[in-house]
This record gives C-alpha cells, structure tokens and sequence, in this order.
C-alpha cells in the first residue's frame, strides 16, 4: 500500500527592500535609525525605495531638514511633510500613513524611543498597508543616541566618518531579528545618482548591541 507523500510548500523569504547583497529591511515593517546621521540615512533609504515619502517631524522641533542637503538623496518635491501640533499625534500618525499603504517610507522623528505597544501598533499597521494600498510600506523611526525602541524590525546606526574630500560614514546593524551584527562603511556619491555606495567595513566588529 503507497503512502502519499507529504508535501510542504519551499519557504520564500519576505519581501525586502535590498540594500546590500547581505543588508536588506523587510517590507510591511518598522525599523529603528539612530545615530548622529540617522535623517542622512532615512533619505538614503527612501532614494532606495522610491518616491513619494511621508516625513513626520514635530512642528515645534529646531532639527528640520534643509532642502538643499535633501537633493542629493531625495527632491525636496517628493517628500510630504507632516507636523503634528501635539506628541501624542506623531505616532498615530505614522499608523494611519503605514496602514493606508499609499508611500513606500514613512518617517517619524522622534526626540525618544517608542514603547513596545506603539511599535506592534505600527507593524500591524504596515502589515495591513501591504494589502490594502498601492505598495508595501516601511516605517522608519527615527531616534536619538544609540536607539533602544523595543520589537523593531531592525535597528541601524550611522555615524559621520567623513575624510578632506570625501563625505563618508559608518553603518552599523545593531539589531535584526533574522541577521548577525554588522558594520560596513558609506561612500557618498560621486556619479550624481543620489544613491551611496556601501562597502564592507574592514576594522574589527565590536560586539553587537541587545
């Protein structure tokens, strides 16, 4: 007597936005930036993912984005600015943006880390925004220091490392769920494109961050 075999479906990554062959963020996701060029980084991504973008700033912060240091990443015409009048508003938000699914990036800048139940409000959220709307959205917080938001996505660092000539800075990975600790460095372009150029970081990887 044969026995049908029993058969299981190959399993298929989630869909990504690639940065790297070996640094990519998960769509329908919420990832933490932090660092002194964390806005640098948010407009590097978002060149990566595409225009339009949804930028979520308090509107009485000093820390605004100049449009000028935009345009090598982003056109300034391509960025929706939001500016909540109140805190509580910031985050709310960033959720109704993510679940209507209608921009590949959403950003808040934030002055602190976010608690564990507003982060898992935001996934769910982007997670509904991948079936709802015209794209599959990713939320990108952005917060001061070393970060520290809990049940991200992932968490990534940029610092300058800037050299006579040449603007640069450090990437690091400072927390994923599905990938290792890792550092690489960031060369500005030069040909124009708005998107940098990442290469491994050769220096010795210091222990990641929990």
């Amino acid at each position: 007597m044969s026995h049908a075999l029993l058969s299981r479906a190959p399993h298929r990554p989630a869909p990504a936005l690639s940065l790297l062959p070996d640094l990519s963020l998960p769509l329908g996701r919420v990832h933490e930036l932090c660092g002194r060029a964390r806005r640098t980084l948010a407009l590097m991504i978002a060149a990566q993912a595409g225009a339009p973008v949804i930028w979520i700033a308090p509107a009485w912060g000093v820390d605004t984005l100049n449009p000028d240091g935009m345009q090598p990443y982003l056109a300034p015409r391509d960025v929706v600015f939001v500016r909540p009048e109140r805190a509580g508003d910031m985050l709310w938000c960033m959720e109704e943006a993510l679940r209507a699914g209608t921009v590949p990036v959403v950003v808040a800048d934030l002055s602190d880390p976010p608690a564990m139940t507003p982060v898992r409000r935001l996934h769910l959220a982007a997670e509904t925004g991948c079936g709802a709307g015209l794209c599959r959205p990713i939320g990108l917080l952005l917060t001061p220091g070393t970060g520290g938001a809990p049940g991200i996505e992932t968490r990534l660092g940029l610092e300058p490392a800037h050299t006579a000539g040449q603007s640069a800075w450090t990437l690091e990975r400072l927390r994923a769920r599905m990938a290792p600790h890792k550092r690489w460095q960031v060369d500005a372009p030069r040909d124009g494109s708005g998107l940098c150029q990442l290469r491994p970081d050769t220096r010795s990887t210091p222990a990641p961050v929990a």
